[in-house]
């Protein structure tokens, strides 16, 4: 689907953080931040007098929406499309309905994508802890190991 392309903003008058704070703040490597700079997922607000990344809190929201959608398996093009759709929601407000509708629609494609995964992952979670019950019930029969 073919959208209108909407950029980031960064807030006038909002404060920055250096890359270290943002990645004790997301749980993500350096090396991971500046990959996902480089993919075009999220871009520094601004930079110091020293060169230095500066990022701002919905720099962090977006490496947040990163963060979780990755363990969901979806790709970069793909976090870069949903990043897209909720920029061009946020910045154009009201807009064109058309234009918001698509957007919307977007929105919720990913959604629903998402709860499968999380469907997906519930059954996995259940498979597991079922295992590791069989091999709890397992080691109790056996007993303690002799010494």
């Amino acid at each position: 689907m073919a959208a209108a392309r909407c950029g980031k903003g960064t807030p006038v008058g909002s404060e920055h953080m250096q890359i270290g704070e943002v990645a004790a703040r997301t749980e993500l490597s350096l090396r991971t931040i500046r990959h996902y700079e480089e993919s075009g997922l999220v871009v520094p607000s601004a930079r110091s007098r020293g060169g230095f990344r500066l990022y701002t809190e919905a720099d962090v929201d977006r490496l947040m929406v990163v963060r979780r959608m990755k363990p969901l398996g979806f790709t970069l093009e793909e976090m870069r499309d949903l990043l897209e759709a909720i920029d061009c929601l946020d910045r154009d407000g009201e807009g064109v309905p058309q234009e918001r509708d698509a957007l919307l629609e977007r929105v919720r494609v990913y959604e629903r994508a998402a709860s499968e995964q999380v469907l997906k992952l519930r059954t996995q979670l259940a498979r597991a802890e079922e295992f590791a019950g069989t091999l709890r019930r397992r080691l109790e029969r056996t007993g303690p190991p002799e010494v």
